[in-house]
């Protein structure tokens, strides 16, 4: 009877393990679906006005627009490049907040 006990017990681990493993899984494909779903709803929209964002090419790089509230906004290193070409008062306030 002792054998037949810790077989049994084996098996309730191994079966409490894939049913955690099945959960884990899950509830990491429900966040990323998640993700994507906020993504989708969010993605080139303005983040003061909600409304849509356009691309403009402005000296080669593409920069958000919103043409409601006409706010500018930036991707990650693109405020780096439009800083690089200009020298002027951009290019002041770079090395200010350098």
């Amino acid at each position: 009877m002792k054998v037949n006990d810790n077989e049994d017990e084996y098996f309730a681990r191994q079966e409490i393990e894939k049913k955690k493993q099945w959960e884990a899984e899950r509830a990491q494909k429900m966040a990323s679906s998640e993700k994507d779903r906020l993504k989708e709803m969010h993605h080139m929209k303005c983040p003061k006005c909600g409304m849509d964002l356009h691309t403009i090419d402005y000296r080669g790089i593409a920069i958000d627009r919103c043409v409601s509230c006409n706010g500018t906004w930036f991707d990650a290193g693109e405020l780096d490049q439009l800083l690089g070409h200009d020298e002027g008062f951009l290019g002041k306030m770079k090395t200010f907040f350098a």
